[in-house]
């Protein structure tokens, strides 16, 4: 719950979004996590770990650009300030599909007694014009708390470049290359 006004510069901290980059899902079998050099991590031959990138990428893409095209709602602090979470020093924006999916994340966090106060807002605009609003790192969280949710990170590709946080060797999940 915070406030994404503000005309202070924006800065960029380090934020623990490239420890995420080191753990590996196989595609093959994305129920398995592994870490680079762990003898025990099934073996994919490059072939179909390309695939399953490719095959990962589209699905995302997919998801995204449904997502950007989309109204979703998005509930309003005790500050009339959108809801926000910071978790590992990116800041969420925290939007929820349907009423019943906000009616469950106030239900986990025993709030569900209280008025919510929320206003419609299509995907694109909290990617585009919201995320680059917050100070710092920012994405958006949909369904936040479900086994359904979303995590749109501040990555180039899925938010505005100058927002987007670099990460080495980090594939850029909107499926328009690399960065």
């Amino acid at each position: 719950m915070n406030d994404i006004g503000g005309n202070g510069p924006k800065s960029h901290q380090v934020s623990r979004l490239s420890e995420l980059a080191d753990t590996h899902v196989d595609v093959a079998r994305p129920d398995v996590e592994t870490t680079p050099g762990d003898p025990a991590a099934p073996t994919v031959s490059q072939a179909e770990q390309a695939d399953g990138i490719a095959e990962a990428r589209r699905r995302f893409a997919r998801l995204l650009g449904e997502f950007r095209r989309t109204a979703v709602l998005v509930p309003f602090d005790d500050q009339d300030s959108l809801w926000t979470a910071d978790f590992n020093g990116v800041r969420w924006i925290c939007a929820f599909s349907d009423e019943e999916a906000l009616a469950r994340f106030a239900d986990a966090r025993g709030e569900s007694a209280r008025e919510w106060t929320y206003r419609t807002i299509l995907g694109a605009r909290l990617l585009d014009v919201m995320v680059p609003m917050l100070p710092g790192p920012g994405g958006v969280a949909l369904d936040a708390g479900s086994t359904d949710g979303m995590l749109f990170p501040p990555v180039a590709g899925i938010v505005p470049d100058e927002v987007a946080v670099g990460l080495e060797d980090t594939v850029d999940l909107g499926g328009t290359g690399t960065r």
